[in-house]
């Protein structure tokens, strides 16, 4: 093949991408046609381009693709995520390496620093998908901080507020030492990690006694302000009502009793930590414990650290731990696995803390969400996560939505006095005056006496709108766009963020549209390598996708990365998938090379057998795409690109085109080069999806198209009745050609040898493909006979057999001397087997699938001798 006519993926995929962009056939506006609808899961705006997201996108963009195809107005939403937390660091880090300290800026100059990086940085990820083929409509993206956007966010904080959902508590919550903010519980990731239990004697005030209690924290004693002792527990009837002393802190502490202490763990006695242990805090509370909290935000200890003060919580642990061991105090440590709560964000160890938040409570609006994914009104696939959903659901708690950060939508939260309930919650501040005037009675009250939350929320709170706010449906509610895409169709996205951002998507979507957001959540699974670790910068283990993507083309990638990917299970991702996703790209291209190569004769007669394979693969054809449809339908994005796969390199590049290619130095008849690119063309179609840029340039290359023509807006190939005997007949007629080629192959007898081929038709298979078996196997002449035929080589498909003397073109002798060694091996491995089957014991405790096995074993040696006894007969 020449250089120039070698595929060229990274020429190919600029071009016709520009071409695709310049038309602007990825930009929806609301018509006549029905719409189908995806919106991006918004990447963060810090993010580049990993696995995950290849998987994700190229999944969305086979679903948008064939809608485009199906006549549909495809509309796919890209945008980003401004990930307060990610975002925030990022930025603070870039200020530190300049000298700069957060904490000496304003909000507003802060903001300006968050901007500056978002523009300069930000987005990056959205033009790394143009490489993969994404086409999104790029001219309706969107960023979670737009103007418009954060006004939604704010007017539904209003909104839900006034209507008694959110409010203002004072609560032990997760705090992140590392970004300084609270998470929600869905934002902690629970670990397993080795530590130990240490065991503490505390005196008993005013006498010689002693009490030992069990802790996994020694820092914390010095937040102590009780001991707690089961009443119960006959152990300790002693110490009711006395008091303890604190270790090192010489703190007296109530001993107070309460049936929450599990007289079987531990040693029995609790210490009471409220500051630090959300179950100490409800026993500080029914107990009315003083409450002391000893660390600073970056989980450093403060004063009641005492000279500890300023050191990290870790070493402190291990300061503590040996001042204790020195005093005595330390009775014994023991291994002990625990699980702990980290950041999903940071990684920092989750410290509990009292604080003053903003939550949303949530069991009443999760109602309608939970109901539609029990009732199917909204599919989740595969079904399998729709029992983790309804866990979630049914247990749901109040959300923490507020995050101690400047980058997010501030919250509109207005104060006007010193008491809590000073405050006053609006969309501006004006209205937030107004409001305060009229909730005090104090008319004297000015825009500086208020003081604005200076807390941001929630990312998730701004994400969870996404479906509608990206149409501008809480601004403007009744607005052509939101009423004609809305809801969405399909959402593909993690099973990890399930509850994050898909639940509260669906209680968004019933609590401000009445509807659901979409009709189907296609969940991909966690891309890992071949030793099943999931892919991660840390382990190295995760391949660049853009060095993926020209190594070997985006065709390739997209191929690969679908091979072996079942909605909902794990993809074990291996480079060789791409590169056997390339290897097809280049088989469709080198085909095309073919037809292309063919010259035309317009007054040459169409072929017996040209006729047979067109109508053969037109069958086929229409068996795969009924196929190809169920697979789409039910989500099987791996199997539909199976089917078409197979159907293109087996079917067309491996069969049709050889059974209607002329003869070499021949030209092609005009009626069956038409059909072939008629044929190409319905290929083209549903290979799109998949490989969209090396089916557009041989879609282009047929013939001159103009813009309207070209393949990203053609038409999908319409579902037909098809003939599925002819598909049975050449099934039969292929396995007789691959018999003939079989024999060429081991007897050394070149395909341009003429051989004749007569047939014992037992079966009274039907002679319809006969002519293509003369053309593919180069057959003289083909005839039926009553007996076997002698001085002839055979083999056998169904239960005809199939005849090809050869006398003169082989040693007669040496081939029947050849067969009969294979026969007698055949007959003694039988034998073996016969033997195994009539062994009562083996039969009766044998599994049943392995007696299975040992008879169909008998049966296909039984198959064989008499095949191997016919060919010797023949040539005797």
């Amino acid at each position: 093949m020449s250089e120039a006519s070698k595929y060229n993926a990274r020429e190919i995929e600029k071009k016709w991408y520009e071409y695709w962009m310049e038309n602007r056939y990825f930009h929806s506006e609301v018509d006549e046609r029905e719409p189908y609808t995806i919106v991006i899961p918004p990447p963060n705006v810090t993010g580049v381009l990993h696995m995950g997201h290849m998987l994700n996108n190229t999944i969305q963009d086979v679903l948008i693709r064939r809608a485009r195809l199906k006549g549909y107005n495809a509309c796919w939403v890209p945008g980003t995520d401004h990930a307060s937390i990610a975002t925030e660091a990022k930025v603070v880090a870039k200020l530190k390496a300049e000298g700069i300290d957060k904490n000496d800026l304003s909000r507003e100059e802060f903001l300006e620093h968050a901007w500056e990086w978002t523009h300069k940085h930000g987005g990056i990820i959205l033009e790394q998908l143009k490489k993969l083929g994404a086409s999104c409509d790029w001219e309706r993206t969107k960023f979670t901080m737009d103007d418009e956007m954060s006004a939604s966010v704010i007017k539904v904080f209003v909104d839900l507020y006034n209507k008694g959902h959110i409010y203002r508590g004072y609560r032990m919550v997760n705090w992140d030492p590392q970004a300084k903010t609270t998470l929600s519980d869905e934002e902690v990731i629970y670990q397993e990690r080795q530590g130990h239990l240490y065991y503490l004697e505390y005196k008993i005030e005013g006498s010689e006694d002693t009490l030992t209690i069990a802790t996994t924290r020694p820092e914390t004693i010095l937040g102590d302000t009780a001991i707690c002792i089961n009443p119960n527990d006959e152990r300790f009837t002693h110490l009711k009502g006395k008091k303890a002393i604190v270790p090192v802190c010489e703190r007296v502490v109530p001993i107070i009793e309460d049936e929450y202490v599990d007289m079987e763990f531990g040693t029995g006695c609790l210490k009471v930590t409220p500051a630090h242990d959300e179950n100490d805090k409800v026993l500080g509370d029914k107990h009315n414990l003083e409450v002391i909290d000893i660390f600073h935000d970056d989980a450093t200890l403060n004063s009641y650290g005492m000279h500890y003060e300023g050191m990290d919580r870790f070493e402190a642990r291990k300061a503590i731990v040996k001042e204790l061991e020195e005093k005595g105090i330390l009775v014994k440590t023991e291994d002990h696995v625990n699980k702990v709560g980290t950041s999903e964000r940071t990684g920092a160890v989750i410290e509990p803390k009292l604080s003053d938040q903003w939550f949303l409570k949530m069991k009443e609006l999760a109602q309608p969400a939970l109901d539609a994914v029990l009732e199917k009104e909204v599919n989740l696939v595969p079904e399998k996560f729709i029992n983790t959903y309804r866990h979630w659901m049914e247990n749901v708690r109040d959300w923490n939505i507020s995050r101690q950060l400047l980058w997010g939508q501030q919250i509109p939260a207005w104060y006007y006095g010193d008491e809590k309930e000073d405050f006053v919650v609006a969309e501006t501040a004006e209205e937030a005056l107004e409001k305060a005037i009229e909730k005090t009675g104090n008319k004297e009250l000015s825009s500086e006496s208020l003081t604005r939350d200076k807390d941001a929320l929630d990312t998730w709170f701004s994400s969870w709108l996404w479906p509608i706010s990206v149409f501008n449906g809480i601004l403007e509610p009744d607005n052509k766009e939101i009423n004609y895409y809305y809801p969405t169709n399909d959402l593909v996205t993690a099973p990890e963020i399930l509850f994050f951002w898909v639940a509260r998507m669906i209680i968004a979507g019933y609590e401000y549209r009445d509807e659901k957001p979409f009709n189907n959540v296609y969940l991909t699974g966690i891309v890992r390598d071949k030793q099943r670790r999931k892919m991660s910068k840390s382990l190295g283990n995760s391949p660049d996708p853009l060095e993926l993507i020209d190594n070997y083309g985006a065709d390739g990638v997209r191929v690969g990365m679908l091979l072996s990917s079942p909605a909902g299970n794990d993809l074990m991702f291996d480079e060789d998938l791409c590169k056997q996703g390339s290897a097809f790209v280049n088989k469709i291209w080198n085909s095309f090379q073919l037809v292309r190569s063919w010259e035309i004769d317009e007054a040459k007669e169409q072929p017996e057998s040209a006729k047979l394979a067109i109508n053969w693969y037109n069958a086929r054809f229409q068996k795969e795409l009924h196929e190809i449809e169920d697979h789409y339908k039910k989500y099987r994005m791996s199997d539909a690109l199976m089917a078409t796969y197979k159907l293109v390199w087996d079917d067309y590049c491996s069969w049709f085109l050889e059974m209607v290619k002329p003869p070499y130095g021949e030209a092609m008849d005009a009626a069956t080069y038409k059909a072939v690119i008629k044929i190409l063309e319905d290929n083209l179609k549903i290979l799109h999806p998949f490989v969209p840029f090396v089916s557009e340039e041989i879609w282009q290359e047929l013939k001159g198209r103009s813009a309207e023509e070209a393949l990203i807006v053609a038409t999908w190939p319409e579902l037909k009745e098809f003939d599925s005997a002819v598909i049975v007949e050449f099934a039969i007629a292929s396995e007789v050609i691959s018999g003939v080629r079989s024999i060429r192959k081991q007897k050394n007898i070149p395909h341009k040898d003429q051989l004749e081929l007569q047939v014992l038709n037992n079966e009274k298979t039907s002679a319809t493909f006969d002519p293509v078996i003369r053309k593919m196997g180069n057959i003289s002449s083909l005839s039926y006979v009553d007996q076997q035929v002698q001085g002839a080589l055979s083999f056998r498909v169904k239960s005809n057999d199939y005849f090809i003397p050869v006398a003169g073109a082989v040693d007669v002798e040496a081939e029947i001397a050849k067969l009969q060694e294979e026969l007698d091996y055949t007959k003694g491995f039988l034998n073996s087997v016969e033997k195994k089957l009539s062994n009562e014991r083996f039969v009766n405790n044998a599994p049943a699938k392995v007696v299975e096995m040992e008879q169909q074993k008998k049966q296909d040696a039984q198959a064989k001798i008499e095949a191997i006894e016919a060919s010797i007969k023949a040539l005797s």
